[in-house]
C-alpha cells in the first residue's frame, strides 16, 4: 500500500503506521527520520539539510523533496510506503504528486485519523519519552508507565516530558496544524483519495484502513 497518514499531533499516526508495516511489509517514512539519516550518511543533500537544521531554520520544500525522491527510489519502497507526517502543507502535497508521477508511482489513499482534541491533550500530556537519544522509548503514565523511579525499562535513562508536550505547547501545535495541515483533508478529498477513520483503537484503525483499501 502507498498511503499518506493525516491527523493532528497525538492522533496516533506513528502507531498506526507501525501496525500497517507489520501487515504487508510497507515501509514507514517520516521526514524527520529521512532528514536525520541523510545528515548522518553525510550525503550532499544531507550536508545541505544539516546547515538548516543546526541553525534552527526549516528545511526548504525543494530540498525535502530531493531527499524524499532518493528515499522512495530505494528497493524497500517497492513493496509500499506509509508517509507519516508528510506532506504538511498544500505545496508539499502538490510537490509529492509531481514526484510520484516522475518516478512512476501513485498514492492508494490519504488516511485522515479523526481524533477529538480532548483525547489528544490527554494522550500527549501523559506521554513520557526516554531521554537517551539512542533509545527514545515512548511511555504513558496511565497506560504504559516507565519504572516506578521514572526511568526507562530498556536503558535505565530518565523518562521525561518533552517541552512540546505540555498542555500549552500542545494547544499551540494543534493551532498550527489546523491552520497549515488540516487543509490537506480538502486537497485529498478533491483528489478522490481521502478516507477518514474515527476509531481510537490502533488495531481497529488498521483493520478499517485495510477494509477501505480493498473496496
Amino acid at each position: 500500500m502507498r498511503i499518506v497518514l493525516l491527523g493532528a499531533p497525538g492522533a496516533g499516526k506513528g502507531t498506526v503506521a507501525k501496525s500497517l508495516t507489520e501487515f504487508d511489509g510497507s515501509v514507514q517514512i517520516s521526514t524527520g527520520d529521512i532528514l536525520r539519516n541523510a545528515v548522518k550518511a553525510g550525503s550532499e543533500l544531507g550536508k545541505k539539510a544539516k546547515g538548516y537544521m543546526e541553525s534552527g531554520a526549516l528545511v526548504p520544500d525543494d530540498l525535502i523533496m530531493d531527499i524524499m525522491e532518493v528515499r522512495m527510489k530505494e528497493p524497500d519502497c517497492q513493496k509500499g510506503f506509509l508517509l507519516d507526517g508528510f506532506p504538511r502543507t498544500i505545496p508539499q502535497a502538490e510537490a509529492l504528486k509531481k514526484l510520484l508521477e516522475k518516478i512512476g508511482m501513485k498514492l492508494d489513499a490519504a488516511i485522515n485519523l479523526d481524533v477529538p482534541t480532548d483525547v489528544i491533550l490527554d494522550r500527549l500530556t501523559t506521554r513520557r519519552t526516554c531521554s537517551n537519544p539512542d533509545c527514545q522509548e515512548i511511555y504513558n503514565i496511565k497506560s504504559k508507565p516507565p519504572k516506578p523511579d521514572g526511568t526507562c525499562f530498556k536503558c535505565g535513562s530518565p523518562a521525561v516530558q518533552r517541552a512540546d508536550e505540555t498542555e500549552e505547547a500542545i494547544k499551540h501545535r494543534l493551532a498550527t496544524y489546523n491552520e497549515k495541515t488540516a487543509p490537506l483533508i480538502d486537497f485529498y478529498k478533491k483528489e478522490g483519495l481521502l478516507i477518514t477513520i474515527a476509531s481510537l483503537d490502533s488495531m481497529q484503525i488498521r483493520d478499517d484502513i485495510i477494509k477501505a483499501l480493498k473496496k
